[in-house]
This record gives structure tokens, C-alpha cells and sequence, in this order.
């Protein structure tokens, strides 16, 4: 099979349709990708509430965590979660191909939500934190190369939207399950709050399933793909790269504290919107709910304006988030800091840094995940990309090391109040400055599917001018 227009035979296309227009198998992929973000903000949304308030012990009566064991053990699972990324793009590339991986774990993925749903215990939640850890760790590279996988030479133009547009579907499912999840679990208990994403976990690969006679299905390179990976072009983007993602890491140690200390924040706050008091959980909806805006705003109004002026190259645009990072994080500092002097300031105010922040993670995260894909080898694309989502793993670790170093045995902590919030403040705005270093020194070569690497000088350019 050869052309976009017999999509149904049975034997996969193994290579770029031949089309200028969009890839037939990316709605599957982009609904696939909406189910599965629901299903895991969904039960990412409640972990801390569900940890510090209705876990149970072995006796059946609650026994939840301390604020800060629960931070702990959150930034714990994402950065597991973070980490899979690189057994999941290895099975991928060396031996199964993306479609198989993808399905065969997201059916494990599917049992860990069935763990939380059943057990409230410590045994639950380890088992199901454990299974979702690895299921939805080593699908991420799979399905973000898959993605790129599907376009060609003569489509390639639409790769910096469709990116841009997959963010989105992530980002429905996310808003969409930050706003219910919380009320499911205030309302019903655990076991519909984590049953109901469970289902869209199922829905999710289903949905999968049902695109596989319309994909681009990339067969796996066996042996050769470690000679790929570690050697020649595919070690030297790993080196090129390997200095822009530990940066980028810092980014997502405090980015991904919205789920820990900042809710934990929020409920010191006045949480009143409209005449409707929010669950502290339920704010991390603002971010979902802002990318859906900030985008199409990003990709239509202010990088075209910005570009007449000076290029938005993505190294640039990942240099400007990290600065706006810090910024959103030193309100936050604020916010704490009147909440220690007895106050209890409006939830508006940790919506602007939800703004602030969100507009840092368009220019970050999904600038790296087309970046990473455009800067990989084609033969290693799934491991270049698990290298990024690594990025988030030790963010995740920096935060959860932090976390316990500056516990102290009676519970308090040596970072107390608003110091917690301006240590990480300070990391960021460290990380930025020296992230201006590393884009300047960048050297590397763009690669689509079915066509010849540019050349080291014209993707400098690219990257830099």
C-alpha cells in the first residue's frame, strides 16, 4: 500500500503517506490522547488530598499522611511515572514497534486504575501508583514519536501545529478531569474518583486500537538500533540534547509542585469564585483550561508578532519560559508569605501565577517535544524522546530530595513558609541564566521520516537565528 486512499488494507504502511495534508491516523491518535491525559490528571488531581485525608490503614480506619510525606511520595510517582519513558521507548524501538507497545501497556496501565478503585490502603496505592507509573511512563515517548511518525517531506510543514494541537487534546482531557475528579472524590469516595478515569484509561485504548489499520506503523530495528542510539548520529543528539533537558528539568521541579504544594497552599486560601467555594484540587484545572487559550494565542498572535521582529527560535522560546517560570513561582512565594502573617489571600492570585506558568509551559513543554523529535536520528526517535520526558523524572527527583532533606523528624520543615517557595525560585532563575550558555554553544540536525537530515550548519541556524 502506497497512497493515503487505501488506509484499511491490512497489511500496515510502514512509511509517510505520500499526502501534503493531515496524516488519516491522527484523530485516533489525538482522541487516544484526550481519554488517556483524563484518566491520569484525573487521578493525579486527588493523590495528595486522597493521601493526607482518606487513605486507610490495614485496620480499615484512616490512617493519611503527613503534608509532607505526601508531597514526597506524589513527586515520587510522577518522577517513576517520567522515568519508564526509556524501558517503554527501548521495548518500542528494539523490539515491538510503537503500536504494540503502546496498546499491550496501556491494557497494564488499565489494571492500575482497577488497583486504586478497589484498595484504599497503602497496598493500593502502591500497587496502582506502581502499574500506572510504568504503563503511562513507557507509552509517552511511543506515542509523542508517533506522532511525528506519520508525517512526511511534503507534510512536515503541519508538524509544529499538530504538536501544538496534541497539547490541546491533552490538555481537554486534563481540564476536563481536574474539574470532576475532585468533585467525584468529595462526593462518592475513592473508588469512583478513581474508578472513572480507569474507564477512560479503557476508552482511551480502545480508541487506540480502533486507528490501527490508518497508522504509519515505523517497524522496530532490532539489534541495530542500540548501534543507533549509541553511536555516530544518534549518540551525538543524545550529547547535543542531554545539556538543554537537565536545565529543562528544573523547570519541571517547580512546575509540577501544582499538584503538591500548591494545592496544599490553596487551602489556606479564600477559594470563593462567584459564590462558589472550589475544592483546593479543582485549581489545578486553570492550567488545562489556559492551554486551551494560550496555544492558539501562542501560535497564531504572539509568536508571528514576535517574529517580525527578532526570530522565536525554540531554544529561544524555551530560554523565555524558564525566566516566566520564575516569576510565577515568586508569586507563589508572595501567597505564602501572607498566608504566615495571618492572612488569607484571594485564590485569583494563584491563578495569575497559573498564567504566568502556563504561559512558561507552552513555551517550554511543547517546544521540546517538537524540538526532541525534529533533533532526533529517524532510526531512535522513541529514545530521544524518552531522554526528554527524563528531563521531567529528575525534576520530579529534585523536588521529592529537596522534599526529604529538609524534613525534620517532628514534621516541620528547615525551608518553613515562604523560604520553601523562594529556594525554588532561586533554582529557576540559575537554571535560566545558564540555559542562555548551553543554547548559545547548541549545535545539532534536524530529521523528518523520509527525507535527508539537514545539515549541522542550516540547523544551527534554524535553532538559533
Amino acid at each position: 500500500m502506497s497512497n493515503a486512499s487505501q488506509p484499511t488494507n491490512p497489511k500496515f504502511q510502514t512509511t509517510p503517506y505520500p499526502i501534503d495534508t493531515m496524516p488519516p491516523g491522527i484523530p485516533y491518535i489525538v482522541g487516544n490522547e484526550a481519554a488517556e491525559r483524563f484518566s491520569f490528571y484525573g487521578m493525579k488531581a486527588i493523590l495528595t488530598v486522597f493521601m493526607t485525608t482518606y487513605l486507610l490503614g490495614g485496620n480499615g480506619e484512616t490512617d493519611p499522611m503527613s503534608d509532607g510525606d505526601a508531597k514526597f511520595w506524589v513527586h515520587v510517582f510522577v518522577m517513576a511515572a517520567y522515568f519508564t519513558p526509556l524501558i517503554g521507548a527501548f521495548a518500542a524501538d528494539w523490539l515491538f514497534g510503537k503500536y504494540k507497545t503502546i496498546l499491550w501497556l496501556s491494557i497494564l496501565y488499565c489494571f492500575g486504575h482497577l488497583a486504586l478503585a478497589l484498595n484504599e490502603t497503602r497496598i493500593g496505592l502502591a500497587v496502582g501508583l506502581g502499574l500506572i507509573a510504568f504503563g503511562t511512563g513507557a507509552i509517552k515517548p511511543c506515542v509523542s514519536a508517533h506522532v511525528g511518525d506519520q508525517f512526511g517531506s511534503k507534510n512536515s510543514h503541519m508538524l509544529e501545529k499538530v504538536f501544538g494541537w496534541f497539547y490541546v487534546a491533552i490538555n481537554l482531557g486534563a481540564f476536563a478531569s481536574t474539574l470532576l475528579t475532585p468533585w467525584l472524590l468529595d462526593r462518592f469516595g475513592p473508588q469512583v474518583a478513581f474508578g472513572v478515569p480507569g474507564i477512560l484509561m479503557a476508552i482511551a485504548t480502545f480508541l487506540f486500537w480502533m486507528g490501527r489499520n490508518r497508522f504509519v506503523h515505523i517497524p522496530a530495528r532490532g539489534a541495530v538500533f542500540f548501534k543507533d542510539a549509541f553511536t555516530g548520529d544518534g549518540l551525538k543528539a543524545l550529547l547535543n540534547l542531554a545539556p538543554i533537558y537537565i536545565l529543562v528539568a528544573v523547570f519541571w521541579s517547580l512546575f509540577d509542585q501544582t499538584a503538591s504544594a500548591w494545592v496544599l497552599q490553596a487551602n489556606h486560601m479564600d477559594r470563593t469564585v462567584f459564590g462558589f467555594e472550589l475544592l483546593s484540587s479543582q485549581i489545578q484545572a486553570a492550567n488545562p483550561f489556559l492551554i486551551l487559550i494560550l496555544v492558539p494565542v501562542f501560535s497564531y498572535l504572539i509568536y508571528p508578532t514576535f517574529n517580525k521582529v527578532f526570530s522565536m527560535t525554540p531554544l529561544r522560546r524555551v530560554g523565555i519560559g524558564m525566566f516566566l517560570t520564575v516569576g510565577a513561582f515568586s508569586i507563589s512565594a508572595l501567597i505564602e508569605t501572607a498566608i504566615q502573617n495571618g492572612g488569607t489571600p484571594s485564590i485569583g492570585w494563584q491563578v495569575l501565577a497559573y498564567i504566568i506558568l502556563t504561559a512558561a509551559e507552552v513555551m517550554v513543554s511543547i517546544t521540546c517535544l517538537e524540538f526532541s523529535y525534529t533533533q532526533a536520528p529517524n532510526s531512535i526517535k522513541s529514545i530521544i524522546m524518552s531522554f526528554y520526558m527524563l528531563s521531567v523524572s529528575l525534576g520530579n527527583f529534585i523536588t521529592a530530595g529537596v522534599n526529604a532533606v529538609i524534613s525534620n523528624d517532628d514534621g516541620s520543615s528547615k525551608l518553613p513558609g515562604a523560604s520553601y517557595y523562594w529556594f525554588f525560585t532561586g533554582l529557576m532563575l540559575v537554571a535560566a541564566f545558564l540555559f542562555i550558555i548551553v543554547a548559545y554553544m547548541y549545535r545539532g540536525r534536524t530529521y523528518i521520516q523520509d527525507s535527508a537530515p539537514e545539515t549541522e550548519i542550516d540547523a544551527e541556524a534554524s535553532a538559533m537565528n
